[in-house]
């Protein structure tokens, strides 16, 4: 059985400014503080949407990027590893972080070092 996954939607800095009701430059600060992961798609530097719930960055998600950067992971990596779906966890680990999984997700990174 083939399941067919949706292309992520990806959110650009303007984009972030209006979803997250804060400026340019806090966008920036949340990205370069780990809050949020951004990778240039198209020289256009993204975040995927799914990284923000109710108008923030999902709060689990700043821990995890960084037991990904511990594991040596670029954020090119962490990112592909975040948006599809581990073997072990059964589903993408954005997916299973906002389902409340967290500790099952960052145990599943650790052991990716």
């Amino acid at each position: 059985m083939t399941e067919e996954f949706s292309e992520p939607q990806w959110l650009t800095l303007p984009a972030l400014v209006n979803v997250l009701n804060v400026s340019a430059s806090r966008v920036k600060q949340l990205i370069e503080d780990k809050f949020l992961l951004a990778i240039r798609r198209d020289g256009v530097l993204q975040v995927p949407a799914a990284f923000i719930r109710d108008g923030a960055p999902l709060p689990e998600l700043r821990g995890t990027i960084f037991v990904l950067g511990d594991d040596g992971f670029t954020d090119v990596q962490a990112m592909d590893w975040l948006l599809n779906v581990d073997d072990s966890l059964g589903a993408a680990p954005i997916d299973a972080l906002r389902a409340g999984r967290k500790a099952e997700v960052r145990r599943v990174a650790q052991a990716l070092a």
